[in-house]
């Protein structure tokens, strides 16, 4: 009778490692088309290289898709294992354990077409009216530019809507997405925009990991092995180009 009790334990005990083990990774991502958001094809160009990223590892993500704020704040209590699509900054790095760069964007500034002036750097800004996102890390010293007015938009269709109607001089932010909204709500006006000869350091996303979760150097370290074989396989940059030829682009 004891030994039956016993085996029963014992097999109770590895069914639940198993189990335990089983358990996806929980990672949070924001709403950002086209890197994330549930409407896209495979929820976004970002999670779905992140999936098929995971898929050369033995784990598997569970991706939910919050408001940034909720995001980044669950994943450093540790509510969540971490965030599927972040940009790096050191204040986060703490709580964070970052991944290899898995993409890499561009960040453009619009003007209206027909703006005969010639914007080649940041300081052409200066007595400008900028259209920028609430919350959102341009990593560009706004300060510095003379006279410079931020006009924060929630989103950035309306920091495009502001440009065609005048209200602000200027629009900042990702290369994507920009065009992605642009061919997607205002697809009869793109011609009335117009990319800034202004170049701005490139951006990349990551996994990032709750650096509380048991294993979390194990995660990312076969992440980045995993990464290191889908570009050289030519899979990554399949999925990459995929998506920038779903949409046109913007001169």
């Amino acid at each position: 009778m004891f030994r039956c009790v016993l085996l029963l334990v014992v097999g109770f005990t590895f069914a639940s490692a198993g189990a335990f083990a089983q358990q996806p990774l929980r990672l949070m991502a924001n709403t950002s088309p086209p890197y994330a958001d549930e409407k896209l094809p495979q929820r976004g160009l970002a999670l779905e290289l992140v999936g098929h990223v995971f898929d050369g590892t033995k784990t598997h993500p569970e991706i939910t898709i919050e408001n940034w704020s909720r995001a980044v704040e669950g994943a450093r209590l540790g509510v969540y294992d971490g965030l599927a699509a972040a940009w790096y900054s050191q204040e986060r790095a703490q709580d964070l354990l970052y991944s290899e760069p898995y993409l890499r964007s561009e960040l453009i500034i619009l003007k209206r077409r027909g703006d005969m002036n010639d914007y080649s750097e940041l300081a052409d800004l200066a007595g400008g009216k900028l259209g920028v996102r609430v919350d959102y890390a341009y990593g560009v010293d706004f300060d510095a530019i003379p006279n410079l007015i931020l006009v924060p938009e929630n989103h950035l269709i309306q920091n495009l809507l502001n440009l065609l109607n005048g209200q602000v001089n200027f629009v900042i932010g990702d290369q994507r997405t920009i065009v992605q909204q642009l061919h997607e709500y205002l697809g009869d006006k793109v011609v009335q925009f117009e990319v800034t000869g202004i170049k701005l350091p490139a951006v990349a996303r990551h996994v990032a990991i709750s650096r509380s979760l048991s294993g979390h150097e194990k995660i990312v370290a076969d992440f980045n092995a995993s990464l290191a074989k889908v570009r050289k396989d030519g899979s990554h940059q399949a999925i990459v180009k995929r998506w920038d030829d779903r949409y046109g682009g913007i001169e």
